[in-house]
């Protein structure tokens, strides 16, 4: 039985929407390279909310800064074995190919800019008084959604696996 992660329809929707999530994150990073790298940053909601423009040159938070050349075959590593054991991951899970989508398209938003410009593109800039989350983009976004379907889906499926006996 064929699962919903490699269906032939299933493949080509995951490449449209890997595509759009691509071509999105890739277009707002130039108009936040364009419009905000000049002001740095523009309040949107006071308090609460910022476009700003960072260039992050390590992974999530900064973590490995100046470390492109590894982080590059990091990302190349993770996404070779993501495709390869999609089945395994993913197969299963209800919204499995959109798990898996989400996760490639981030993935491959930030790989793009490490290999292009050195770095990735954040933007998005939410705080509370002087409390700053640290600023992200669609691809991050992406990544984050996927994360928490992942987790979500998959303690859902444990739990109709395994249900609890009644003592």
């Amino acid at each position: 039985m064929e699962d919903a992660v490699n269906r032939p329809s299933t493949l080509r929707v995951f490449w449209l929407w890997l595509g759009f999530i691509l071509a999105l994150d890739q277009a707002t990073k130039s108009l936040a390279i364009v419009y905000l790298k000049p002001l740095h940053s523009f309040r949107v909601i006071p308090g609460l909310f910022n476009l700003c423009y960072v260039e992050n040159r390590g992974a999530a938070w900064g973590v490995l800064a100046g470390n492109q050349v590894f982080l590059i075959a990091f990302t190349l590593a993770t996404m070779v074995f993501l495709f390869w054991k999609r089945t395994v991951l993913f197969g299963a899970l209800r919204c499995g190919s959109v798990i898996f989508t989400l996760l490639m398209a981030g993935i491959l938003g930030n790989l793009a800019d490490r290999i292009r410009l050195g770095y990735v593109v954040d933007f998005l800039d939410f705080y509370w008084n002087q409390s700053h989350f640290p600023a992200f983009n669609v691809a991050d976004s992406a990544i984050c959604v996927a994360t928490f379907l992942l987790l979500f889906f998959q303690w859902v499926h444990d739990r109709q696996a395994s249900p609890l006996k009644a003592h």
